[in-house]
């Protein structure tokens, strides 16, 4: 049986504070994710802020040095079985940021996602880290909980990364894959990242083959503009290229700046802005698109 969707309000303060700290934890943290539905689980891999990409509109602030310079796998279990045990036990709903939430968000887990302060798939062993997660996952009975994976795709052609999507395969489970621009030029302004572009698209193309992915997509103004009609209609190339050469996409989550940015110029869509670009993506590519404001 399917956990049911609950609308999720954007005034919960579990909403409005996305902050990856939980209690002296460093690495597992709660949070409730509209593009998860309900109750999600961070699990962050990059403590020490280390990351492939430095894009305009990371809130990340890696001014300040991180921590945790390698994964200690005992540790990661410790916390995630005590946060499940304590949310499970009506803990976590108790709590001043999680009490206005109906105890069916509160202690029902949607998901349990590599998500931080940087790229996961940066981290050598990140096939260890899929098991221990899918290990945890089977103690407490979470048969519907997912595994999922929040990636920028630059480390998707690595081995341990292939071999840890694998081990999700066996579960439900989901990749999301950013892509935020259509052109190599956008690409650089916006994400920043030394890693060539085409190594990206190849990277969600390759593993799209292999099973459905979800396309992440953050949308902004750059220095007061909104992506040109030119980027979009490339960027909606891009998708209907993955998908003629055998990818599958199961849907675009298409959303805009919700936190403060680094970058003063990079700044949030408006709904109606956002709902314009989605509507353009679907007519150009028949995919489903998700937008996020």
């Amino acid at each position: 049986m399917s956990i049911p969707a609950i609308p999720i309000l954007n005034t919960w303060a579990a909403v409005l504070d996305h902050t990856r700290r939980y209690q002296d934890f460093t690495y597992v943290y709660p949070v409730i994710s509209r593009r998860s539905r309900g109750l999600s689980l961070g699990v962050n891999l990059n403590p020490d802020k280390v990351c492939n990409f430095d894009c305009v509109y990371c809130e990340v602030d890696r001014r300040v040095p991180g921590k945790a310079k390698d994964v200690d796998l005992a540790q990661v279990r410790d916390e995630l079985r005590w946060l499940i045990r304590h949310i499970l036990s009506g803990g976590l709903g108790a709590e001043p940021k999680f009490a206005e939430l109906p105890s069916a968000l509160s202690r029902r887990i949607r998901d349990i996602a590599f998500s931080g302060d940087g790229e996961p798939t940066m981290v050598h062993n990140f096939d260890q880290c899929v098991q221990l997660v899918a290990g945890v996952k089977s103690d407490f009975n979470l048969a519907e909980t997912k595994i999922v994976l929040i990636t920028d795709a630059a480390g998707l052609d690595k081995a341990s990364v292939k071999q840890g999507l694998e081990i999700m395969d066996q579960h439900p489970s989901e990749i999301w894959g950013k892509l935020d621009a259509g052109t190599e030029a956008f690409y650089r302004e916006v994400n920043r990242s030394p890693i060539r572009f085409d190594r990206i698209l190849s990277n969600l193309l390759e593993t799209a083959r292999v099973r459905p992915i979800i396309i992440q997509s953050l949308f902004l103004k750059v220095r007061e503009k909104v992506m040109s009609p030119e980027e979009l209609e490339a960027y909606c190339e891009r998708l209907n290229h993955i998908v003629k050469q055998g990818g599958r996409i199961r849907e675009i989550h298409a959303y805009t700046v919700a936190r403060p940015t680094p970058e003063p110029w990079a700044t949030k869509l408006t709904g109606e802005e956002l709902e314009t670009l989605a509507a353009t993506i679907r007519q150009r590519t028949s995919l489903k698109v998700l937008t996020f404001d």
